[in-house]
């Protein structure tokens, strides 16, 4: 499995703002070969912003990377620029390959 995380430095009172963007658009995931999972993680607050990530589980690091480069990816993406005002600087992309699963009822 291949885990890819962006960390979104939210400005002070913008976060209902950032929230809505998330939970209404259309991801289009479910179209893409190897997506397994998303996650809206909202973090710890600082003076001057509250820390989220975008966290999705993939397959493999080859689906992760198909999907940067699908229709998909562009279609889901389309208007990322139009909340620029929302963040402190540029989403961190981070990627992670799982070296171990642990859940319950694994065997």
């Amino acid at each position: 499995m291949y885990i890819a995380m962006n960390r979104f430095r939210v400005a002070k009172g913008s976060e209902a703002a950032f929230e809505q963007v998330w939970l209404t658009r259309d991801t289009h995931l479910d179209k893409v070969p190897g997506f397994v999972e998303f996650h809206l993680l909202r973090g710890p607050e600082a003076e001057d912003h509250t820390l989220y990530a975008s966290h999705t589980v993939w397959a493999n690091y080859a689906a992760f990377e198909a999907w940067t480069k699908s229709e998909a990816f562009r279609a889901a993406h389309h208007k990322a620029g139009d909340n620029k005002p929302l963040y402190l600087g540029h989403p961190q992309l981070e990627g992670f390959e799982v070296m171990q699963t642990v859940g319950r009822g694994a065997k």
